[in-house]
């Protein structure tokens, strides 16, 4: 009984290894880079949460990219991806788009509007909160219970 017992969780372990693998290409990085993309990308598929800063030293960057990174599970179910742009002299599409001074953190929702601005770090608890009373957010919330 053990023999076989222990053949068949040699024949079940590679297979669920190769079933990890082939998923985790399919999930993109929730912190990315704002350099050269332009938020049209992401139109209808994902909303954005941009931060801006000066330098990537400033502390308000640093802070609100580790309390996204904390509560990434909860982004992820929102259909949130972060772009992050700390250089003002690349002059990146997003920084153009959304003109901010010095640390900003926006909120752009799957339709392309900007939904928040904030000059301070926001907790992820506060962002999802606005996040779920846009009227996009309801809707999908409703079509999720329909199923």
């Amino acid at each position: 009984m053990t023999r076989l017992l222990a053949l068949v969780l040699a024949a079940f372990f590679p297979v669920a290894g190769i079933a990890a693998d082939a998923a985790d290409p399919a999930v993109a990085p929730l912190i990315q880079s704002a350099d050269g993309r332009d938020l049209s990308e992401f139109l209808w598929i994902n909303r954005l949460v941009v931060v801006f800063a000066d330098t990537p030293a400033d502390p308000r960057f640093q802070q609100q990219v580790e309390m996204l990174a904390d509560g990434e599970a909860m982004l992820r179910d929102r259909d949130v991806i972060v772009l992050t742009d700390t250089d003002p002299a690349a002059k990146s599409p997003a920084r153009a788009q959304l003109r901010p001074r010095g640390f900003q953190m926006t909120l752009v929702d799957k339709d392309g509007q900007v939904k928040l601005r904030k000059p301070s770090p926001w907790s992820v608890r506060e962002l999802t909160r606005s996040i779920d009373k846009t009227q996009m957010r309801q809707q999908e919330v409703e079509e999720r219970r329909a199923r």
